[in-house]
């Protein structure tokens, strides 16, 4: 009766939520798409030009936990208005960078650019909030999926907007702007419930109770790791194609497949949670991410950079809708605030480290030096399933 009486509600509120979803994803592939390059305009010292997409990170990273215990207390759709708002504010002063040719000022932008991601984050836990009970894997990967459109429209929004003015990529950041400004608008729209009062009051266990839990671990470290991975990989990418002679259409070619692996997988990825089993998921998408690397360090023609990021993007999402899947088992109702913002703010941070890195190795190491760093990483993330895996089935 509960799921019936939910369920148009629900289909509504999905749709809004995947929508600004693609919104999100066409803000911020973009923004990896034109930040390192118009860095590498701006910067006096080439090692920094990926500085203004770490910046971005940290940005959101800072912004997590607080975003997190803002909805809390007022509220997805508040929260989600909240952010898109930093989103309009972090693509103008952006664009006043452009214009005064200032490094520092576009660093600013993007770590208003970055608030808006941190809230962004949470679609994916107000889809739980939203579905009816039994649907936690399906609402995530129905949310994610809108991240299709984003793949598909952020690459082509700085192919096409890259010159459309007289200085490069401003009239990309005008766009992002009004893009953030329908987050705002389909913001507006949503129907999701206030926690209850209880839920609001409640502080739960003490964080180092729930961190201390073994799913907890792998469910962070999955989604860590993978992001640390696709980060690492993607932000370099741009620079890694331009320094081997590949052009920007090029780069946005291989960005928007890149994504659309991470997001398309989406439709399938609940059923597959359902029917395999959460760890078993983990596990493909690790030996997924493996593959990526293997091929990145065969070669570094346009295919290979096209099925070294298709994969990671799929890789990724196996990851992440996983490990976001095993978070919300480790939590009662009135802790999912804390974990959820403090599990963001471990993985943005890790991706915070990995986009500045990424750009000090691409340009000093090379792009195999790059992708063999990934492997300790997804090593350990294949490892922690696994031993989590079979610590459950012995307990069976």
């Amino acid at each position: 009766m509960i799921a019936t009486v939910a369920a148009p509600c629900y289909r509504r509120n999905i749709g809004l939520l995947a929508t600004a979803q693609a919104l999100l994803l066409t803000n911020g592939v973009t923004l990896v798409a034109i930040n390192g390059l118009l860095g590498l305009q701006l910067a006096t010292d080439q090692r920094l030009a990926t500085l203004p997409i770490t910046t971005y990170v940290i940005g959101a990273a800072l912004a997590a936990l607080p975003a997190a215990l803002f909805m809390k207390r007022r509220g997805r759709r508040a929260g989600f208005m909240l952010g898109a708002a930093f989103g309009i504010a972090g693509a103008l002063v952006s664009a006043l960078a452009v214009v005064a040719a200032s490094f520092w000022l576009l660093c600013l932008g993007t770590v208003f650019a970055g608030i808006y991601n941190a809230f962004g984050q949470q679609y994916r836990f107000a889809a739980v909030d939203a579905a009816p009970a039994g649907w936690t894997s399906k609402a995530i990967s129905l949310t994610l999926a809108g991240g299709i459109v984003g793949g598909v429209i952020g690459p082509q929004v700085g192919v096409l907007t890259r010159d459309l003015l007289p200085s490069t990529f401003l009239a990309s950041y005008l766009a992002l702007a009004v893009l953030a400004a329908l987050a705002m608008l389909i913001a507006s729209r949503l129907d999701i419930p206030l926690p209850a009062l209880g839920e609001q009051q409640a502080a739960g266990r003490p964080f180092s109770e729930i961190a201390r839990q073994p799913a907890f671990v792998v469910a962070v470290l999955a989604a860590a790791c993978g992001y640390a991975t696709m980060n690492l990989l993607m932000t370099a990418t741009p620079l890694a194609m331009d320094i081997c002679g590949l052009s920007f259409a090029d780069t946005a070619f291989v960005l928007q497949w890149h994504v659309i692996g991470m997001f398309a997988p989406s439709f399938f990825t609940g059923q597959l949670i359902k029917r395999y089993g959460v760890l078993g998921v983990l596990l493909v998408g690790a030996a997924l991410l493996l593959l990526c690397i293997g091929i990145a360090l065969s070669g570094v023609s346009l295919m290979h950079f096209w099925w070294a990021l298709l994969l990671l993007g799929v890789g990724w999402n196996f990851l992440f809708v996983g490990g976001t899947t095993l978070l919300i088992e480790t939590c009662r109702p009135e802790e999912k605030a804390k974990v959820q913002g403090s599990n963001d703010f471990i993985v943005l941070g890790v991706q915070g480290l990995t986009s500045f890195a990424a750009g000090l190795l691409v340009t000093g190491g090379g792009w195999a030096t790059l992708s063999l760093l990934a492997l300790p990483m997804v090593s350990l993330t294949a490892l922690a399933s696994l031993g989590l895996a079979m610590s459950r089935r012995r307990q069976a």
